[in-house]
C-alpha cells in the first residue's frame, strides 16, 4: 500500500502599511542599514505601550473576505511568549482563540472541477527580527529593522494532497494579496514565507504524525520540502520506526529537511489576553465599507477573460499575474470598440512574443518602454490586413521602445500590398526559378505549391497578402 500525505499550510504576508503594526515606526526599512528602523515599543523598553495600526486592520479584513471567511464580530490580541535574541520583547503580539478572519476556502481550478482548499484561520500579528550568521564567525548579527512589521498569518486546514496543488494554492493567495494591494506578496524579499505541516498515513488508517517544515521562502521550495518529507517518512514508517512532532528546516543545497528543536505544545507559549489592547468590535458597516474598496479578484478576472475567449492556460496566466492583466485590460480598453484587437490574439503577442524579448534582455514589463495602446493598435493593424504578421514581428523591438506602430507602418510604406500586377510579376519569377516544383504541382501534388509560396512571400518583403498571393499562385498554376 502506498502513503497518502496530509499537508496544511501556513502562509506570512508581509502587509502593505506605512508604519509597523503597533507602533509609528515606519515600516519601508528596505535598503536601510540595520537597526535604523526601531523606536522604544519595537525594542521592548519599558512603559511602553502599542496602539493598533487600523491599516492593517482593514487590510486583514480586505484578505480575508477574498478568502471568503468570516470577518465579523470581536476579534482580540493575545500575548504569545517565547524566547528568542529577535524577539525584544520576549513575546509577540498575536491573536489565539479570536482571529480576524476565519472557516473561509479558496476554490482552485482543478481536471475533475473546482478543488477547495479551506481557510481555518487569518490572524494578525507583529514580525521578529532578522538573525545575520555570518560565515564561519563564533557569533550572530541581529538586524530589527523587521521586527513590529504587520503581518497576517493564514492557516489552513489539511486539504492540501501533494505538492502541485501546494504550489498552486500558493500562487493563488499570491495573486490575491497582490490584486489587493494587501501585500506585495515576494518570497524573494520576505514578504510571503511558509510553513508547512505534514504527515502521512496508508488509506484507511488513521493520520500520522505531523512535522512542521519552517520558514520556506520560495514555492519551488516548499513543493520539494512535501516531496522530500513525504518520502523520508514513508523510509522511516516502512523500516519500524516512528515521527515525531518535530520542527524541521529546509536545506536548499541539500534539497532535504533537517531538525531544528522538538515542537512546542500550545501550553509552552502560555497565552493570556494583551492587557494594553481592547477587544476590537467589527461592525457590519465597517465590513461593508472595507468591501466597497476591493478591486477584482484573480477568480473574478479569470473568469471575465475565459468569457472574453481566451483560453483556459492564457486567461490562468494572466488573471494570476498583476503586471500582466493591467496591461492586458489597458491595451483592450484603449481601443474603440470597432477596432479592438481579438482578445485570445492580443493574449498570445503579450505571452508570447512580448514575454520572449523582455526575457531577451532580462526585463521585467515595467521596465519596458512599451505602452498597452501600442501593441493593441499593433494587433489591431493585423486584424485589418493592414500588415502581416511578419512585418508585425519585425516591428515589435521598436514598437516596445516606445514607437507608435500605426506611424512606423506609414513612414516605412509597410502596408500589406494586394497590387496583383506586383505578386503576379513576383510569383512569374519564383515559377521561373523553380520549374520542377511547377511540374511537380502541375503533375497532381498540391501540396508542393508551398515551396513556391514562401519565395514569393519574399520577394514580397513579407508584405503580400498572403490570401491574395495563394489565390494568384493557384490561377498560375491552374489549380
Amino acid at each position: 500500500m502506498t502513503y497518502q500525505a496530509v499537508i496544511g499550510l501556513e502562509v506570512h504576508l508581509q502587509l502593505n502599511t506605512r508604519s509597523k503594526i503597533f507602533s509609528a515606526c515606519p515600516a519601508d526599512y528596505h535598503g536601510a542599514g540595520p537597526n535604523e528602523f526601531t523606536d522604544p515599543y519595537t525594542l521592548g523598553l519599558p512603559g511602553t505601550l502599542p496602539t493598533l495600526n487600523r491599516r492593517a486592520v482593514e487590510l486583514a479584513m480586505m484578505f480575508g473576505l477574498a478568502l471568503n471567511c468570516d470577518v465579523s464580530g470581536f476579534t482580540q490580541f493575545h500575548r504569545k511568549n517565547y524566547f528568542y535574541p529577535d524577539a525584544p520583547k520576549n513575546f509577540q503580539l498575536s491573536q489565539y482563540d479570536r482571529p480576524i478572519a476565519r472557516d473561509g476556502h479558496l476554490d482552485l481550478p482543478g481536471k475533475d472541477g473546482p478543488e477547495r482548499i479551506r481557510i481555518k484561520r487569518a490572524h494578525l500579528e507583529d514580525d521578529a527580527g532578522k538573525l545575520v550568521h555570518p560565515t564561519y564567525a563564533p557569533y550572530s548579527l541581529l538586524d530589527l529593522n523587521r521586527a513590529g512589521s504587520a503581518l497576517i498569518e493564514m492557516v489552513t486546514e489539511a486539504d492540501i494532497t501533494g505538492p502541485e496543488q501546494a504550489r498552486a494554492f500558493l500562487e493563488s493567495v499570491q495573486a490575491i494579496a497582490q490584486a489587493l494591494g494587501v501585500s506585495d506578496a515576494t518570497p524573494e524579499e520576505g514578504k510571503m514565507r511558509c510553513d508547512v505541516n505534514i504527515s502521512i498515513h496508508k488509506e484507511g488508517q488513521p493520520w500520522g504524525t505531523k512535522v512542521e517544515v519552517k520558514n520556506l521562502n520560495s514555492f519551488r521550495s516548499v513543493a520539494r520540502a512535501i516531496e522530500y518529507e513525504a518520502a523520508r517518512q514513508a523510509r522511516v514508517l516502512d523500516a519500524g520506526g516512528r515521527i515525531t512532532q518535530d520542527t524541521l528546516g529546509w536545506d536548499e543545497g541539500g534539497q532535504k529537511t533537517f531538525l531544528m528543536r522538538t515542537k512546542e505544545g500550545e501550553a509552552d507559549y502560555r497565552y493570556f489576553p494583551e492587557p494594553d489592547l481592547p477587544p476590537l468590535d467589527i461592525t457590519p458597516e465597517w465590513i461593508a465599507e472595507v468591501r466597497a474598496k476591493m478591486p477584482e479578484l484573480p477568480a473574478q478576472k479569470l473568469e471575465r477573460y475565459r468569457s472574453a475567449g481566451v483560453r483556459e492556460a492564457d486567461a490562468q496566466t494572466l488573471s494570476l499575474s498583476v503586471p500582466l492583466s493591467r496591461f492586458y485590460d489597458e491595451a483592450l480598453a484603449s481601443q474603440p470598440d470597432t477596432q479592438k484587437p481579438d482578445a485570445q490574439k492580443l493574449a498570445n503577442w503579450l505571452l508570447t512574443d512580448v514575454a520572449g524579448h523582455l526575457a531577451a534582455q532580462e526585463k521585467g514589463l515595467g521596465e519596458s518602454d512599451l505602452k498597452p495602446a501600442h501593441l493593441a493598435a499593433l494587433v489591431g493593424l493585423i486584424d485589418a490586413g493592414t500588415i502581416s504578421g511578419r512585418v508585425a514581428k519585425d516591428l515589435l523591438p521598436d514598437v516596445m521602445a516606445g514607437h507608435d506602430p500605426a506611424r512606423l507602418v506609414q513612414e516605412r510604406g509597410l502596408s500589406v500590398v494586394t497590387d496583383t500586377a506586383a505578386i503576379d510579376a513576383a510569383i512569374d519569377a519564383a515559377m521561373q526559378a523553380d520549374p520542377a516544383t511547377v511540374e511537380k504541382v502541375r503533375a497532381g501534388n498540391a501540396k508542393a505549391m508551398n515551396a513556391l509560396f514562401g519565395p514569393v512571400m519574399k520577394a514580397m518583403g513579407g508584405q503580400a497578402k498572403p490570401e491574395v498571393v495563394r489565390e494568384r499562385l493557384t490561377a498560375k498554376l491552374g489549380l
